[in-house]
């Protein structure tokens, strides 16, 4: 039994900044050693609910599910259409009697809470319009990989004030790490994840800083974020933003604002030429394709955890 055995993963503020520590250290020795949880999925199932297209989320829940020698089923907008062919509840009631957990990538956040809501099995946030955790969670377990204690170290995120971004400002302010965002006016995270995550800074240490310089956001950054301009949802939005966030492009000249040794991380898929430069993606600061890894490794262990592996 551990703390987050049968717990959803809808918010990172679902976790206490113990429970992050947790999880984090999970992932860290799973990575090292997957064959401590090769069983623990047996004759378990996953329901993979998708709305959005997926590279990094699929393949990552769907490998960690057969590592630990259980099943995912990915179950295509098609197949389902939340809301649509039937209510969220229904979906949510129905999978709880043949499957062991939920994974949802949908457009808005209200659905992982009513799928949560409505399950009696675990549900867990692969992505919606308000958080991404399971990326904040591989972009942290990267961050102490390559730089270690996080407390002492500032990460600034650099573009839209997105679902990406909220979830960074939490994770960030749970675990001690000063962060700074730099976006355009009217692009800011939202109101009440800023202060929600300073108010967790106000008991872990931690300085949230939302400013529309990048250059003074960036500076003495030991981590530097990026991200789509453009999300998956806001198409029609692409040419006014497109003319809106340049001066946010992560480029040579924009990296060189932070410490020497900063390193970058970007989500994934990039716009190169956009919100960064194939330069700087492609360069050595970068450790892009180490962060998309540890996908697999953060969600593997929120699974385990919540089927009741003991770290």
């Amino acid at each position: 039994m551990n703390a987050l055995q049968a717990r959803d993963l809808c918010s990172i503020d679902d976790y206490t900044p113990a429970e992050v520590d947790l999880v984090l250290a999970a992932a860290g020795a799973l990575k090292r050693h997957p064959e401590r949880a090769s069983h623990v999925a047996a004759h378990k199932t996953l329901a993979m609910i998708f709305e959005k297209p997926s590279l990094r989320t699929r393949v990552t829940f769907e490998v960690a599910m057969t590592q630990m020698g259980g099943h995912a089923i990915y179950l295509q907008p098609s197949d389902i259409q939340l809301g649509k062919r039937e209510p969220v509840k229904d979906v949510a009631r129905n999978l709880s009697r043949w499957c062991d957990a939920i994974m949802a990538r949908t457009f808005s956040h209200q659905t992982i809470l009513d799928l949560a809501d409505n399950a009696s099995i675990p549900v867990i946030n692969g992505l919606s319009d308000r958080e991404h955790p399971c990326q904040a969670l591989a972009d942290f377990l990267t961050i102490i990989e390559h730089k270690g204690d996080c407390s002492a170290l500032k990460l600034t995120y650099l573009g839209d004030g997105n679902n990406v971004a909220h979830s960074l400002l939490l994770l960030a302010a749970k675990l001690g790490m000063q962060c700074s965002v730099a976006c355009p006016s009217g692009y800011e995270p939202a109101p009440d994840i800023v202060q929600c995550a300073r108010e967790i800074g106000v008991e872990t240490g931690t300085e949230i800083t939302i400013g529309a310089d990048p250059y003074a956001m960036i500076a003495g950054a030991d981590v530097v974020y990026t991200d789509v301009w453009t999300s998956m949802g806001q198409e029609e939005e692409r040419a006014e933003r497109l003319r809106i966030f340049p001066p946010y492009q992560l480029n040579a000249a924009l990296l060189a604002a932070a410490k020497p040794d900063a390193m970058v991380l970007h989500c994934l898929p990039a716009h190169r030429g956009e919100e960064i430069t194939e330069e700087v993606l492609e360069g050595p600061q970068s450790a892009v394709l180490d962060q998309a890894e540890n996908r697999l490794h953060a969600q593997r262990a929120v699974l385990a955890l919540a089927f009741g592996w003991t770290l």
